[in-house]
């Protein structure tokens, strides 16, 4: 067996993560040193919704922007990700092999929620990429064991990422100054970390009705940020193991959360 590399859920935060100096930029520039470098990196984005699960399968991807009204430096980004052939048709097979229906998808470009992460872990754009995408409307269980049918991957120095945001709520801009919203995004937080931590997915797979603060921190119709967690646990689920190794705030009111698992 080859290295086992541990599963991410990695916070990609505003687009603007990806070039300004900011404690979170600054600790993803040194996350690598962390991690043994993976042969390839399998990226769940929050940003690549589709009922099916879709796999990329392309040699060389190109970047989508896809937001507006940020600084002209940001469409200047260039990243230069390529992918790896042999281990989409992998995934497919393991997906085939669990029963997971899917699609292969052989044009799509890598969205903000894989580039901007990507590009400041790895910026020489060195490692390989298989780009996936995620269904909110599916329940945590069919997320979890998505990852779950990908699990052996890990064994093979494949880092399996999912990229998205725990705290994710476009309304609380509006709160940024409220003390007591803050308190909310930080009792969420904690009560995810805390059941991450004793691998509690009974109580993870219905934080809707357990977690306090849920519908603030993941809105009605707004849980395609906080969903990538499920595939990178059930990709870790042998292990149940988890280490938060970031925590900081966007606006006290977002969260730029990292998690290790395995």
């Amino acid at each position: 067996m080859n290295n086992v590399i541990p599963a991410m859920f990695i916070a990609h935060g505003s687009p603007m993560v990806a070039i300004e100096d900011s404690e979170y930029g600054a600790f993803l520039d040194q996350l690598a040193t962390q991690v043994t470098e993976p042969k390839a990196i399998l990226l769940f984005s929050a940003h690549w919704e589709s009922r099916v699960q879709k796999v990329s399968e392309i040699e060389n991807y190109s970047l989508i922007y896809d937001f507006g009204g940020f600084p002209e430096a940001l469409y200047q980004v260039k990243y230069p990700a390529r992918g790896d052939l042999e281990l989409s048709k992998k995934v497919q097979s393991l997906l085939g092999e669990a029963g997971i229906a899917y699609e292969v998808e052989r044009q799509r470009g890598l969205d903000h929620g894989a580039w901007t992460i990507l590009k400041r872990i790895y910026p020489k754009a060195n490692v390989p990429v298989i780009a996936m995408s995620v269904n909110p409307d599916a329940p945590a269980r069919e997320q979890y064991a998505i990852g779950k049918a990908l699990a052996s991957l890990r064994e093979e120095g494949v880092l399996i990422i999912g990229s998205g945001v725990t705290v994710h709520n476009f309304q609380l801009f509006h709160a940024q100054q409220d003390q007591r919203v803050h308190q909310a995004v930080r009792e969420f937080e904690t009560w995810l970390a805390e059941h991450l931590e004793t691998w509690d997915i009974d109580s993870l797979f219905s934080y809707e009705q357990k977690a306090p603060h849920a519908r603030l921190a993941v809105p009605v119709h707004g849980n395609e940020h906080f969903v990538p967690l499920f595939y990178a646990m059930g990709s870790a689920d042998r292990s149940g193991q988890v280490r938060q190794l970031h925590l900081s705030y966007m606006f006290n009111v977002m969260t730029n959360s990292v998690y290790q698992m395995g």
